[in-house]
């Protein structure tokens, strides 16, 4: 059984084409995730919206628990860490993770910065050892064969064809976080000209539509076979 981690992290709740101002990103996953279900309705579906629901940031006592071996945890430093183990329970738990991250001036929102920065922990989610020979560091999940699906939504056009006027950092940033824990196998499909609107926005939605259901029936034909 599949196990799918569906995550949201636009800070509009709605979904658009069924609700005023909805989330791009939002119809882009949720589109996967239908997809899946129906040909595969066994999978376990986990959803965790960070965008309306976003995790608590990255604090000094944060850090300081989690860089403090388990069996010398205080109490207090469990508490501190509970929500970041969840949502690390989650992501080991997955066999897929379907993540919708509407770029926010030229970045991922800051909800979701505060999921990878949950979701990125010594111990769990990576190794350190400063007398390692080598990196002191490795990915804890590698070869895990877990997949990431990166859904997104610009405002301006020409992102990936490089003829945009800035910088994209959404996806560079994810698939670095990713990388550095081990989940290396990230396809990303994303959505543009959602500031201009019109016949290009909802062409360019129409085409991340069918790019996002091919490639739910290629997973759904690759964990079939």
């Amino acid at each position: 059984m599949t196990t799918i981690l569906h995550i949201d992290s636009s800070a509009r709740s709605g979904i658009s084409g069924e609700d005023a101002y909805g989330s791009h990103t939002r119809r882009l996953s949720a589109r996967f995730v239908r997809r899946w279900q129906q040909a595969s309705p066994d999978s376990r579906i986990v959803y965790r919206d960070v965008g309306q629901n976003p995790p608590a940031p990255v604090s000094g006592r944060w850090i300081h628990a989690a860089f403090t071996p388990s069996e010398a945890r205080e109490p207090w430093m469990n508490e501190v860490l509970r929500e970041s183990d969840a949502l690390v329970d989650e992501l080991i738990a997955a066999d897929i993770i379907v993540a919708g991250v509407p770029m926010y001036n030229f970045a991922p929102p800051a909800q979701f910065k505060a999921y990878i920065d949950n979701i990125v922990r010594v111990g769990r989610t990576f190794g350190f050892d400063r007398n390692r020979s080598g990196k002191p560091y490795w990915p804890m999940l590698a070869g895990s064969g877990k997949r990431l699906l990166l859904l997104s939504s610009r405002g301006d056009y020409g992102y990936d064809s490089g003829q945009a006027d800035y910088a994209n950092h959404v996806e560079a940033s994810v698939r670095t976080a990713f990388a550095y824990i081990g989940i290396t196998d990230v396809q990303s499909i994303a959505a543009e000209y959602d500031e201009f609107g019109g016949e290009r926005l909802q062409q360019s939605l129409a085409e991340a539509e069918s790019a996002v259901a091919r490639l739910a029936d290629e997973w759904l034909a690759q964990t079939a076979g």
